[in-house]
């Protein structure tokens, strides 16, 4: 997990610069894959109509943000409550770096005579796929902390993550809201935070775990 965050870091922080300075190669790959991708959009209706509805509801940030929120009650009533706080701060910690970035970088969204969806503020990162990312990252981490030995539903749940996080990063890019680099950037911060979250909650926990206090602890500390 260290090298996984170091990784998408260095990675993350790459892209960041190579979108601030403008680097043609980038942007001409943008801009190339975002005019395919919208003449594809204003020609089939139908298939835009059902990536605005995955966008803007079933992937939507606040519909993610609210699984985030049911996840953090049901550990805090499991009296999980550092593995609650954890969760509920690295979802808040990545909002807060997403709209930095944004507000910082300043990056234009595509322009369209005939636009097919609309969004407001920045695009680089892509925030629907930088939330996607961090919330479908921690919640696998919270189920594989209690249920992954012998839990055959657990692979059909990581393909289901797999599958939202990819998807959300294609509809906003279909639907000419986010250039590519956008979406990838979001995937990138987004994983980041969640490793960084695993390698920081596995250090907490385990300061805060000792054996006189099993009863409290212990459950955490199994679950490592």
């Amino acid at each position: 997990m260290r090298i996984s965050a170091v990784v998408t870091g260095v990675l993350a922080v790459l892209l960041l610069v190579l979108v601030a300075v403008g680097w043609s190669p980038l942007l001409g790959f943008d801009q190339d894959v975002a005019e395919a991708l919208h003449r594809s959009a204003i020609s089939e209706p139908g298939f835009t109509r059902l990536n605005r509805i995955l966008t803007d509801w079933v992937w939507d940030p606040a519909t993610l943000r609210a699984l985030a929120v049911v996840a953090v009650v049901a550990l805090w009533w499991r009296r999980e409550r550092l593995l609650a706080l954890w969760v509920a701060a690295t979802v808040l910690t990545a909002w807060g770096v997403q709209q930095l970035l944004k507000a910082l970088v300043g990056r234009e969204r595509p322009h369209w005579p005939d636009p097919v969806d609309s969004a407001p503020y920045a695009s680089f990162p892509s925030g629907h796929a930088m939330t996607a990312t961090v919330v479908c990252g921690l919640l696998l981490w919270v189920l594989a902390l209690h249920w992954r030995e012998g839990w055959r539903g657990w692979g059909a749940l990581a393909g289901l993550a797999l599958v939202s996080v990819a998807g959300v990063g294609w509809t906003r890019v279909y639907l000419g809201v986010h250039w590519t680099s956008d979406v990838l950037g979001g995937w990138l911060l987004g994983w980041c935070c969640v490793a960084v979250a695993v390698l920081t909650y596995r250090r907490a926990s385990v300061r805060t775990t000792t054996p006189d206090r099993k009863d409290t602890g212990g459950r955490m500390g199994e679950t490592e």
